[in-house]
C-alpha cells in the first residue's frame, strides 16, 4: 500500500460538517447585524444570505453589505473551521458552500447565474481556504497529514 491516510468514521465527518454549517450562517448572520448597523441599512430581511438579484452597484448599500459580510464572514469562518476540523479546512470550506449554493437555490427558487455573487462566493472561498490552511498548517505542523509517497 502505498498510501495510508485514517479516515474518519462517518458519525465524526457529519458532525464537524454540521458544526461548521452552523458556525458558518452564525458568523454570517452576526456579520450581517453589525453591517447593517453600521451602514444604517433597516431593510435586509431574514433570508439576506441567499440573496443574488440585488442590485450590484456601490451606491447600493444594501449590495455592499451584503457583499462585505460574505467577503468577511468566509476569512473568519477560515480560521474558526480550525477549531473544529484542524486541518481539513478546505474540504469543510467547499462542502459548506456547495451546502450554501444548494440553500440558495432552494430559497430562492432558481439557481444563481448572476456573475458578481459567483465572484463574491468564490473570492470568498479562495480566502478562507487560503486563510484557514495557511494558519491550520502553522499550528498542527508537527500533526499534519502527508501522503506516504515512498512506495508510489
Amino acid at each position: 500500500m502505498a498510501l495510508r491516510i485514517t479516515v474518519a468514521p462517518s458519525k465524526v465527518v457529519l458532525q464537524n460538517f454540521l458544526i461548521c454549517v452552523i458556525l458558518f450562517y452564525a458568523v454570517y448572520y452576526a456579520v450581517l447585524g453589525m453591517g447593517c448597523m453600521t451602514l444604517k441599512v433597516y431593510e435586509l430581511d431574514v433570508l439576506a444570505p441567499f440573496d443574488f438579484k440585488t442590485n450590484p452597484s456601490w451606491l447600493n448599500t444594501n449590495y455592499k453589505v451584503l457583499l462585505v459580510s460574505t467577503e468577511v464572514t468566509y476569512f473568519v469562518c477560515g480560521f474558526l473551521f480550525i477549531l473544529v476540523v484542524e486541518e481539513w479546512v478546505w474540504d469543510y470550506a467547499i462542502s459548506v458552500t456547495i451546502l450554501h449554493v444548494a440553500i440558495t437555490s432552494t430559497v430562492m427558487l432558481e439557481f444563481p447565474l448572476t456573475s458578481h455573487w459567483w465572484a463574491a462566493l468564490g473570492s470568498g472561498l479562495i480566502l478562507m481556504i487560503c486563510g484557514g490552511q495557511t494558519l491550520a498548517y502553522c499550528l498542527f505542523k508537527d500533526n499534519f497529514i502527508y501522503p506516504d509517497l515512498e512506495e508510489f
